[in-house]
């Protein structure tokens, strides 16, 4: 007989309890660029203010993957608000560093191909700026994950998120049918239907990302280090 906590439905209702708090918690921290967002028509004009809706959005993703990454299976360990805000405290200055440049490259590339017409802009050079943007998407979930969960300086976290997108194509697909779900949701429903999954998202992102997080750990990250269950695992110093 399995002890309280230990069987099957216990830990399945743990992870809904967990997943729900999340969820809660994401929206709320996101709530600032998202209540302006669904004041906004769908219209290239707004491309700016679509670009300062997404700014809080990255530091939000960031405390949900630092919560869902400790999550315990126990119904009586369960703090995943506890978590939810100590990874937003930990990481929200070190996310943005990559997150806002990020934002500011895709408004750039949104605002070239929206005014692709009336600039004379040839077709394969929209075709460019599509691949770029779709790279630079990737690349930055690789980065969130990466600086949400290790202590690597700026650089570090830009680097390893560049070189896991052609050593781990398979996060990066994974990525992108993550990605491409959210997209199908909006365009045919609405920005707050596409919240409503925004926590199983984010698990679906730590799943696919394992590999990449598993290599960090073996590779990047100095294992005579202490590191507390609690906090982000440190870096064993910068990357050659």
């Amino acid at each position: 007989m399995s002890a309280f906590g230990e069987g099957t439905l216990s830990r399945g209702s743990a992870l809904v309890y967990t997943l729900l708090v999340v969820e809660g918690l994401f929206l709320l921290t996101a709530a600032p660029g998202f209540a302006l967002l669904l004041l906004l028509d769908r219209d290239g004009s707004n491309v700016a203010l679509f670009a300062l809706c997404a700014v809080p959005l990255g530091p939000a993703v960031s405390a949900a993957v630092y919560a869902l990454h400790r999550r315990r299976s126990d119904l009586a360990d369960l703090h995943p608000a506890a978590a939810f805000w100590r990874g937003y405290r930990l990481n929200a200055v070190g996310v943005l560093k990559v997150w806002l440049p990020t934002v500011a490259l895709l408004a750039v590339l949104a605002v070239s191909l929206v005014n692709r017409a009336a600039s004379g802009v040839p077709l394969w050079w929209s075709a460019l700026l599509l691949v770029i943007g779709a790279a630079v998407v990737l690349w930055s979930v690789n980065a969130l994950v990466i600086a949400s969960l290790y202590v690597f300086r700026t650089g570090d976290v830009a680097r390893l998120a560049a070189y896991f997108l052609g050593h781990r194509p398979g996060v990066a697909l994974g990525s992108a049918g993550l990605l491409l779900t959210a997209g199908a949701i909006t365009v045919f429903a609405s920005e707050a239907v596409a919240l409503l999954p925004a926590s199983l998202l984010v698990g679906g992102l730590l799943l696919v990302a394992r590999p990449m997080c598993v290599e960090i750990e073996q590779r990047f990250i100095d294992r005579a280090a202490p590191a507390s269950a609690a906090d982000r695992r440190p870096a064993g110093g910068g990357l050659a």
